[in-house]
């Protein structure tokens, strides 16, 4: 009987992945890269979730250092075709754009529970105070006394009564504390409103009395729909949170803006998605540099004002070299052009993104 140590199989090694035939020298499969034995474990299961969702690898690490210390370095190399040395700019900017809303996530929720504090004590309190305020008497008791002093003085030549100077008194007095015209800043009758809504009364009833027109549009609804949370004390909040929900959405606007922006500037040194390479590169060391400062000053120790204005400054300085050296342009050029370009993204795109921003904050349930 022959020795079934000496019997070999003839079927081929097959890849897990894409089925393709493999050498059994081969450690990777030369079609898809899948490892060829391939055998699944909790080590192997984590590394591959960060790995493929968060790209959290030595890429990552390899390109920290030149992301804060070489502007422009990483765009560089990326359009020389170097794009697996170091990490990819949507991936790096996906990555670091997470920590940073992360890191001041803490910020926002103490900010939502300051404004919902805040609105509570001005929707149940504002109305009380200022009519607390309109009924102090305008007149003390020394004032009514000196003008009934005449009346007294006089009180046998004029005719007058002990019952007619007490009437002269209550009239004086009630006088000196009748309310004038009690504001509370609201442009409806908000004590009615409270009312109404102490009933029970249906929202289109209490919109109405708030000055709802007979037909709404859709925003002129979301309005009174807003100020009428505000009323109750529960809308500032929420604005508030879906402000803060909004602005990674906001973000994905700006950074194509601001690539648009380059490309006006520097329009024959290739095409738009060469600007956006060095957008993303440019947007992840921002929010690198910022997620830096705010976790820093939140959970270290608290920075110097002078010092977290300092280090934001410097950003600029960054930019201005980032430029020179992706765009190989004579410095005092690329200093003018940095100016005109913070210029215009400053002035123009991010109020406008703010004030989108904003609107869609307080028209959002």
């Amino acid at each position: 009987m022959p020795d079934q140590s000496l019997i070999t199989t003839n079927e081929p090694l097959h890849c897990q992945n894409c089925d393709s035939i493999l050498e059994e020298a081969f450690e990777f499969c030369p079609h898809c890269g899948q490892k060829a034995n391939d055998e699944l474990t909790i080590s192997l299961l984590f590394y591959n979730t960060i790995s493929n969702y968060f790209s959290f690898d030595a890429r990552f690490l390899k390109s920290f250092v030149p992301l804060m210390f070489r502007p422009g370095y990483l765009a560089e190399k990326f359009l020389q075709g170097k794009r697996l040395l170091y990490l990819h700019p949507a991936q790096m900017y996906l990555f670091i754009s997470v920590i940073f809303f992360f890191i001041i996530s803490f910020s926002a929720r103490e900010l939502v529970q300051e404004a919902n504090k805040m609105n509570e004590k001005v929707a149940k309190s504002e109305f009380v105070e200022k009519a607390k305020d309109s009924l102090k008497p305008e007149l003390d008791s020394i004032q009514i006394q000196q003008m009934l002093k005449p009346l007294k003085d006089n009180q046998q030549i004029l005719g007058l009564k002990d019952a007619d100077l007490k009437l002269a008194d209550s009239i004086i007095k009630a006088e000196a504390i009748v309310p004038k015209n009690v504001d509370t800043s609201w442009d409806f009758d908000k004590e009615k409103v409270d009312s109404l809504v102490a009933a029970g009364a249906e929202k289109e009833v209490i919109y109405k009395e708030m000055g709802m027109s007979d037909d709404p549009g859709f925003f002129e609804k979301r309005l009174f729909v807003r100020m009428l949370s505000l009323v109750k004390g529960q809308g500032a909040g929420s604005i508030v949170q879906v402000f803060f929900d909004s602005i990674p959405i906001s973000m994905f606007f700006l950074l194509p803006f601001f690539a648009f922006i380059l490309m006006i500037f520097y329009s024959n040194k290739g095409r738009y998605v060469y600007h956006l390479v060095f957008s993303f590169y440019y947007f992840s060391f921002l929010f690198t540099v910022f997620s830096i400062l705010f976790a820093v000053n939140r959970f270290v120790f608290d920075i110097p004002d002078w010092i977290d204005w300092l280090i934001a400054f410097s950003t600029y300085f960054y930019f201005l070299i980032a430029l020179i050296r992706f765009y190989k342009q004579h410095w005092f050029l690329s200093w003018v052009k940095s100016g005109l370009i913070s210029f215009v993204f400053l002035l123009f795109v991010i109020p406008t993104a703010f004030g989108i921003l904003v609107a869609f904050s307080f028209f959002t349930s």
